[in-house]
């Protein structure tokens, strides 16, 4: 076990009772009696990674006093929404690689892997609808929205390098944040707790969901693929201008501006990020993206901080450094 697991398995000790439930209410969503789908949804349950979205939601729960038999349910509809999302974006990316086996578009195509992520969408809201409290559904449904309208949003700001930095974040607030403040909202007030803790759990949900986001985007530009697990340099190819690059590209001169915006939209070029990562100071892009991940971890933690002290309290202060320091 690698030390990231190891520190990540102590954070949600917790929580491990509802997490293994969580995981059982989650196989037992993704089994499926056609084998064609079976073989994928056994395929795509490899991409589940660290769960941190269910882990959240049993978190913030437990920190709030509010956690109930329901919530490894919701955990596990959190993680499906996820899993889909996933999916969808590797279409969406022309991914090739996710924790380190072939994307579902990879290993079958485009139409199979769009229809998988709609399956998961669908076993997702039944399993809402089980639910003693509409509140879930609601506020799931509400999530899935911004995601959708954040991945839109960013499809047709492609190549632009006037880009503010709060326009930069809030496209990558809708497409990841999201869930990770539904998840601590819902754990927080699901079925009926009480609003204010419940908003403040947003907001700290939004805030590392960010932060987790900026992450991604310098480990795209920069990380290596045997070390993150993924496809990187997808941003690039796609034409996805995300804040690492945007720093690096108003530190750059005129000259090296050029050559950027001729890396980003010139047909045919191979090897784009590598090509990126010679033509300017990404380094200094990447440190000033991740001093505002930092910021932004920094300013979940003291949320947490207000509530009583519990061990899951504390877990959930470390994990808004843990998704900051993350390589994967």
């Amino acid at each position: 076990m690698s030390t990231s697991d190891a520190r990540l398995e102590r954070l949600v000790a917790p929580i491990a009772g509802d997490l293994g439930r969580m995981r059982d209410i989650l196989a037992r969503q993704l089994a499926e009696r056609s084998h064609a789908v079976s073989d994928m949804t056994d395929h795509v349950a490899r991409f589940r990674g660290k769960q941190l979205r269910g882990a959240l939601v049993l978190l913030s729960g437990d920190a709030t006093g509010n956690i109930t038999d329901e919530h490894p349910a919701i955990a596990a509809i959190v993680e499906m929404i996820h899993l889909a999302t996933l999916v969808h974006d590797d279409v969406l990316d022309g991914a090739e690689v996710r924790r380190r086996v072939a994307c579902v578009n990879q290993r079958w195509d485009n139409q199979v892997a769009v229809l998988l992520g709609d399956f998961l969408y669908a076993r997702a809201f039944a399993l809402s609808t089980d639910l003693s409290s509409r509140l879930a559904s609601r506020a799931l449904a509400e999530a899935t929205r911004r995601i959708c309208v954040g991945e839109i949003e960013q499809s047709t700001l492609r190549y632009d390098f006037e880009l503010s930095d709060e326009r930069c974040e809030a496209i990558a607030s809708a497409k990841t944040a999201t869930l990770y403040a539904v998840a601590c909202e819902l754990g927080a007030r699901y079925p009926g707790g009480r609003d204010d803790v419940g908003q403040e759990l947003w907001h700290f949900g939004q805030e590392i969901g960010l932060a987790f986001q900026i992450v991604d985007d310098c480990l795209d530009v920069v990380g290596e693929e045997a070390v993150v697990g993924k496809s990187v340099g997808q941003d690039v190819e796609d034409g996805k201008v995300t804040l690492p690059v945007l720093h690096a590209y108003r530190r750059a001169g005129r000259a090296a501006q050029a050559r950027i915006r001729e890396i980003y939209t010139q047909p045919g070029l191979a090897h784009r990020v590598q090509l990126l990562r010679a033509a300017c100071d990404l380094a200094g892009g990447v440190e000033s993206a991740m001093a505002r991940a930092a910021e932004l971890a920094e300013s979940a933690s003291s949320r947490v901080a207000r509530l009583p002290e519990s061990s899951a309290r504390a877990a959930l202060e470390e994990l808004a450094g843990y998704v900051v320091e993350r390589r994967w």
